[in-house]
């Protein structure tokens, strides 16, 4: 990867503590800081579209939000930021299928930087890699990929009792956790988030989608702010395959439109770094 520049910014809002980061990282990125959230965790999403609202092309080989974003490195860059501070990844089934040779690390997603992000866990106090989690309801996983079978990483799964039971009629690698949400069918964000607390208790767990658990997220009014990364591309939409925004399965407007804050804007090139803060239960 060729030498970064600074993150132009444009706008931040002041407030909350500044987190440590080191000097290569503050650089590009300028400075990190997070609102007070004292007795629960902080729920951050982050997500690539294009110009007109496109989270996955649904190709072969091009689902995956590198498509959309054009390998951009800046878009990893702060990928590999947001995964080093925080204790849990969460990511559905569909991400997992799209990506199964990937561990969610900061390392893995920018290796040229996995130095500075192992100095800013350490900083934090943060040894191991974040807890993968990844969500299923019908527990139909293959549980020998890298996330469960490397080692690298421990992963949560988190799952319905029928999902469970169909995951534990194979051998289960040492590094993986299942945890059961209590009802069959969809599973609320919430029991999520309680059952990656039960496992991994933190201060930020970082939601990376794919957009039917982000709508999970916002309809629980359990996402406290969303990184979005807007690349300069036109992807359309012609109604022979689905492509999906960041947020699919709900519908919030116009009954119930949900009205985010803008907390930065950022720029590397044509690439828009956008942050919005949301009212969430836990906040309100």
């Amino acid at each position: 990867m060729d030498p970064l520049t600074p993150l132009e910014s444009f706008y931040e809002m002041d407030r909350g503590e500044v987190f440590p980061l080191p000097p290569e990282l503050a650089a590009l990125y300028g400075s990190l800081r997070f609102p007070a959230h004292e007795g629960r965790p902080y729920v951050i999403g982050n997500f690539v579209t294009t110009l007109d609202g496109v989270a996955s092309l649904s190709a072969p080989g091009m689902a995956e939000g590198g498509a959309i974003s054009g390998f951009n490195p800046y878009d990893r860059m702060v990928m590999g930021l947001l995964r080093s501070v925080a204790d849990a990844v969460i990511v559905g089934a569909g991400t997992l299928r799209s990506e199964p040779r990937h561990l969610w690390t900061a390392g893995h997603i920018c290796p040229a930087l996995s130095d500075s992000y192992r100095r800013l866990r350490a900083a934090l106090g943060m040894s191991d890699p974040p807890l993968n989690v990844i969500v299923t309801a019908r527990g139909e996983i293959d549980m020998g990929l890298p996330v469960f079978r490397s080692g690298a990483v421990k992963a949560l799964v988190v799952t319905t009792p029928e999902g469970a039971d169909r995951i534990r009629k194979g051998e289960l690698p040492p590094s993986v956790v299942i945890g059961e949400a209590k009802k069959e069918g969809a599973i609320s964000a919430r029991a999520i988030l309680s059952a990656v607390g039960l496992v991994r208790p933190g201060k930020i767990y970082l939601v990376e989608g794919g957009p039917q658990l982000m709508g999970d997220f916002f309809e629980g009014k359990c996402l406290d702010e969303l990184f979005l990364t807007l690349a300069p591309q036109v992807a359309g939409r012609d109604g022979s395959v689905e492509r999906p925004g960041f947020v699919a399965g709900k519908r919030f407007g116009p009954e119930h439109p949900l009205w985010g804050s803008l907390a930065g804007v950022k720029r590397a090139g044509s690439h828009l770094f956008l942050r919005y803060a949301f009212v969430t239960e836990a906040s309100a």
